[in-house]
This record gives C-alpha cells, structure tokens and sequence, in this order.
C-alpha cells in the first residue's frame, strides 16, 4: 500500500462556527500526528485549500489554521469545488507520487472531504477518512460520515506505514 494524505480545507474562514471551533483541538492533534507519520515515510502530504474561503490565495481567510502543522516538504492544491480531484492536479500528483491508497480528513466531513473521498474512489485509488480527523459543519455529519464511509484509524496508518 502506497498512501497519501489530503488535508482538506483546514482554513482560517471555512473553520468559524462555534461548532466547529470546538472541534478543531481534537481532530488537528489526530491530523498532526498522522501527517508527520507520513512525512516521516516518506509519503506525501497534501494540503487542499478552497479558493472559496475568501475569493483570492492572498486574503487571510484562505490561509491554513496556526492548528495544523504544515512542512516544506507538502505538496499543496488549490480548489474550487467541493471534490479536490475535480479539475485540479491531484490525480496527476498523486499518481506521479506513486500512490495508490488515500487518506481524507479535514473539514467539512459532509461536504469537502466526503466529496474528496468520493472523487478518489471514482478514480480507482482505495480511499478511507482519518477516524477522529474530520470536522462537520453540523453536529451530526461527522457520525454520519463515519456511519457511511470507509474510516482509518492512527494506529492501524502507523502499522501500514511501518511496513
């Protein structure tokens, strides 16, 4: 198994409702772990970021939450619709990056990351979301989410990672 992880939408003005808020200690310290579990194998890291956020790369509220550690080594997109596969480079990426298995988490989990999931599959590579690592713009989508989606857990990444 070769995977990679998408960190999808994690962005200062995506991540505002008080819902959401709440929720961005638990799933950045399960992103963060994952993610320097990848860098450290060598697998890729990519940073997914929705243009919709706040209209230009260069506003504030497109920028990354200070809550996720991002490194020199990730690979970055930009998106414009709710699928990171959909006329964006992350296939191509992806495949030149030899991956074969991908791993979704970030926010929102009824929107982005299950249409970013959705998009892999679609595309013949194996997909999973990151249990513990997605946030929902409702209280219930990320139950939801888990209930109706393929679901990976940090230390069974940690076993396949090892391998």
């Amino acid at each position: 198994m070769k995977p990679a992880l998408l960190i999808i939408d994690m962005q200062q003005g995506l991540l505002t409702s008080p819902h959401a808020q709440a929720k961005i200690p638990g799933a950045c310290e399960v992103i963060n772990y994952v993610a320097d579990l990848f860098r450290k194998a060598g697998r890729p890291v990519v940073i997914v970021q929705d243009l919709e956020s706040g209209g230009s790369e260069d506003s504030p509220d497109f920028a990354v939450i200070p809550e996720i550690r991002i490194d020199e080594t990730d690979l970055r997109i930009t998106k414009e619709w709710s699928n990171a596969f959909w006329k964006t480079n992350l296939e191509q990426i992806l495949r030149e990056q030899d991956t074969d298995f991908v791993i979704a988490c970030g926010f929102a989990a009824e929107y982005c990351v299950t249409f970013s999931f959705n998009g892999a599959r679609e595309r013949g590579f194996k997909a999973a979301i990151l249990q513990h690592g997605i946030i929902g713009e409702h209280p219930d989508a990320v139950a939801g989410v888990i209930r109706d989606r393929n679901i990976i857990s940090y230390p069974v990444i940690e076993a396949v990672l090892k391998n």
